[in-house]
């Protein structure tokens, strides 16, 4: 046992923080020594151990708050405060004299963070606290009367999730984790195609050599001999072999071999090499194939090709993804280089927050450690090599344009990563400037200002968001300017079409309507005193009041002349 007079051990639980004391330290060294399940004992457990204090977390938030600060290492204030509350005083140590307590926790790492945050204090993490902290874990339902064994589990249950969604790094509005499958799908598919595409020349130029000199590109070479299948095929009266298929999905490609030269005219594109093709058929030096050596070959050659058009599929999936999570990078280096950074990096967050000198040397780590261990020159670049900046520098400039290159990918994933509306501009912008870098390198043409350039952007950016805005406010005053007599027309008339909709898919239900609001008017005239129909009488004048009226107008000028 320690030095110590006392011990205090510290358990960090889903529900809250827990301070046991040790009252008994002859009891825990037999519990020791014995055997270390008696650990489970809870009766000679409880004599030993005793609960000091506990201390519930407010809510979910403070829970997954306080247990990444505790898988991180460090202090926070509720638990300083805790711990300052429940321990006893601490005093200065005496040279000689043993602290008067110890307090006991599980990780070193976090026992050197409380022991910084309150001097003075001892902390200790060996096998002792290991054993107490494991039955206190197996018994915290009975020293913690109201905690049941029903809600922590469910205390348990609802921070692992929150714990491990925080690790996982789930953000539903990036798609970080698709875009470093999609690369690493990516590059392992290349090796397999390059790997699958020698085969097939291998295998089918047994039976058809001629044709690997004739068609360079893997995946058009596939597609030929899944097409052509047979050589003889191609020849005059010549005939595929029984069982064989003569297209290149397995159907019926047509009888003769004028239907085979169209088909291989529409895969490779090229009349003259098609011809050729069908004439290094007639005369191939090529062994035949029996009907299950072909079977096989074929079948290989198509799942080959369909492997490439995989491929492509996802590599337009893979752009589609770079423009929406970080547009401004993929516009700088590209969509394959930025989707390696941000997998090499782990997430674009980590791509963000890394200096420009990680980012240069990003992929190259074996040399730059080979390179420190050596006392050696370090790597210049590492992932961005493959940038086409890069490859267009000549040879002494290598070094100075992957510097610049780093430092306008770091600015570039920063706007991506942290900009709440995601635009390619400052990406295109980065990009030409870039490009009058190399310029400048290679002319001695001054560049503009990294500031003009960014100011530009953003005026440009500020007019668009203007235009979208005025757009907006004179919608708005069209619609504010309607008089109520207008706006009830209007919401009269989508009403009625509502209704004409409706009655198309309910039949009967117009005719109900227009009957109810026939009703309601008649309902409404019948409802009208004879004084209101006298005053509205008045007030619509008949044609002999009018007559009468006209005429008397007339004697009264006569009269005056």
């Amino acid at each position: 046992m320690s030095d110590a007079k006392a011990l205090f051990v510290l358990h960090e639980s889903a529900a809250g923080y827990a301070l046991f004391e040790v009252v008994a330290f002859e009891e825990i060294g037999a519990l020791l020594e014995g055997s270390m399940d008696t650990v489970t004992e809870l009766d000679r457990f409880s004599r030993a151990v005793k609960l000091k204090a506990f201390q519930p977390f407010e809510s979910a938030e403070d829970a997954l708050s306080s247990i990444n600060a505790v898988s991180e290492h460090s202090c926070t204030d509720g638990l300083h405060a805790f711990l300052e509350m429940n321990l006893p005083k601490i005093k200065k140590k005496k040279e000689g004299k043993p602290p008067a307590f110890a307090l006991g926790v599980i990780d070193p790492a976090l026992a050197t963070a409380i022991a910084d945050g309150l001097p003075g204090l001892s902390c200790r993490s060996d096998e002792t606290v290991r054993e107490v902290l494991r039955g206190c874990r197996l018994h915290m339902t009975h020293f913690v009367k109201g905690l049941g064994a029903g809600s922590q589990e469910q205390a348990q249950l609802g921070l692992g999730h929150s714990y491990s969604r925080g690790k996982v790094k789930f953000n539903p509005a990036r798609s970080d984790n698709m875009i470093i499958q999609s690369i690493a799908l990516l590059d392992q598919m290349d090796k397999d195609l390059n790997t699958f595409a020698m085969r097939v020349r291998e295998w089918y130029s047994w039976h058809f050599p001629e044709l690997k000199d004739l068609v360079k590109d893997n995946y058009m070479y596939a597609r030929c001999a899944a097409f052509i299948q047979d050589k003889r095929s191609l020849c005059p009266g010549g005939e595929a072999k029984a069982g064989e298929s003569t297209s290149e999905d397995g159907e019926d490609g047509g009888d003769g071999p004028e239907s085979k030269l169209s088909g291989l005219v529409e895969i490779i594109g090229d009349e003259e090499l098609a011809n050729a093709v069908v004439a290094a058929a007639r005369t191939s030096m090529g062994m035949d194939c029996s009907v299950v050596d072909m079977v096989n070959i074929v079948n290989f050659t198509q799942r080959m090709v369909k492997l490439a058009e995989f491929r492509k599929q996802l590599s337009s999936y893979l752009t589609d993804k770079m423009s929406v999570v970080a547009p401004n990078l993929s516009a700088l280096i590209g969509d394959t280089v930025a989707a390696r950074l941000i997998s090499k990096a782990g997430s674009l967050t980590n791509l963000a927050k890394a200096p420009a000198s990680t980012v240069q040397i990003l992929g190259a780590e074996k040399a730059l450690f080979r390179a420190l261990k050596t006392k050696g020159n370090t790597p210049k670049y590492g992932i961005i090599y493959h940038s086409t900046f890069i490859g267009r520098a000549d040879g002494k400039n290598k070094g100075r344009i992957s510097r610049y290159l780093a430092n306008k990918c770091s600015i570039a994933t920063r706007i991506d990563s942290f900009a709440d509306e995601p635009s390619s501009l400052y990406g295109q912008k980065l990009r030409d400037q870039v490009e009058e870098r190399l310029k400048f390198y290679e002319t001695g043409a001054a560049p503009r200002k990294n500031i003009d350039v960014m100011e530009e952007v953003a005026r440009h950016l500020r007019v668009g968001r203007d235009a979208i805005n005025d757009d907006d406010a004179k919608k708005k005053k069209k619609n504010d300017k309607k008089t109520p007599k207008k706006r009830k027309v209007e919401d009269d008339e989508a009403v009625e079409e509502d209704v004409k909709l409706a009655s198309l898919l309910i039949p009967g239900l117009c005719t109900e309507k227009t009957s109810k609001k026939s009703a309601k008017k008649s309902k409404k005239e019948s409802l009208k005193t004879p004084e209101k129909q006298s005053e509205e009488e008045e007030a619509t004048p008949s044609k002999e009041k009018s007559s009468k009226k006209s005429s008397r107008k007339e004697k009264k000028k006569k009269s005056k002349d």
